[in-house]
């Protein structure tokens, strides 16, 4: 009996700590957003051709802490209130956009922001700072 009431005890106890546990946003389930812009991915190695290139811009939408630790040679630092400052005015010109890795949308979100401006030049490096400095490509420091 003592077995009997100590397992239904255990089982309200569970049963009540899994009604506080939410799983995602906790908001009702909807459709993926759909963006109005496709990005344009550009590989590493691609990226690698166009570094030091005239009319050519690479765009670091990192930390202020992940730029001073290194940043493709001559990438300027985008993370900044008045960033609409920074871009050319040649709306066809290639621009560069990275910031952590994969698994960071920052540039993502830049370049999408950038794109909505008219830019047609804009592309996107989603392996970033993490995926350059780990195949050993040259970096700069501020």
């Amino acid at each position: 009996m003592k077995k009997a009431l100590g397992q239904i005890i255990v089982s309200i106890a569970l049963l009540l700590s899994t009604t506080s546990c939410f799983a995602g946003s906790g908001s009702d389930f909807g459709p993926a957003k759909v963006y109005e812009h496709q990005l344009n991915p550009i590989s590493m190695m691609e990226a690698e051709t166009l570094v030091g290139k005239e009319g050519v811009y690479f765009f670091d939408v990192n930390t202020l802490e992940l730029w001073a630790e290194g940043f493709i040679p001559g990438a300027i630092y985008f993370n900044v209130k008045d960033w609409k400052k920074l871009l050319p005015q040649n709306k066809d010109t290639v621009m560069v956009f990275y910031c952590a890795n994969r698994l960071c949308n920052a540039s993502e979100i830049a370049a999408r922001a950038v794109m909505k401006l008219g830019y047609t030049g804009v592309r996107h490096m989603y392996d970033g700072i993490y995926g350059w400095r780990l195949s050993n490509r040259v970096t700069e420091r501020p």
